[in-house]
């Protein structure tokens, strides 16, 4: 059964969607960009930059709903220019160093707001053993 999980991590949505979503066992995070949640203002930069923000949105908002980055299965990159891919790349790498997701990552024509990243995943929920 679908369910509608409240976070307070994600930056409020500015459409119609919720920010997680959970069926069963899996999560599904609406796309993230570089906001920042406590004020609400875009953290305009490099794609360095943009990335390091929409990442720690996304590992807050697992972290508050009860899962991390450890059970992301899949990503999904949007970045607004593919010649930042390897820039891209070097600030992704340090948030799945090791078993790293299954990922797509593709240019976008244009991105909410003209971030130059997005993202979104699909989770699991942290397991009991």
């Amino acid at each position: 059964m679908k369910e509608i999980i409240p976070t307070n991590k994600a930056p409020a949505p500015v459409g119609p969607y919720s920010p997680v979503v959970a069926f069963g066992d899996l999560l599904f995070i609406s796309g993230q960009g570089p906001v920042n949640p406590a004020t609400g203002k875009l953290i305009s930069g490099n794609v360095q930059e943009e990335a390091r923000q929409t990442l720690e949105n996304i590992k807050n908002i697992l972290d508050d709903v009860g899962s991390s980055l450890e059970h992301v299965l899949k990503v999904t990159a949007y970045l607004a220019d593919m010649d930042d891919f390897f820039s891209f790349n070097e600030v992704y790498a340090q948030y799945f160093p090791s078993n790293p997701p299954a990922r797509t990552c593709i240019q976008a024509g244009r991105l909410p707001f003209d971030i130059k990243v997005e993202i979104d995943v699909t989770a699991s929920r942290k397991t009991k053993r």
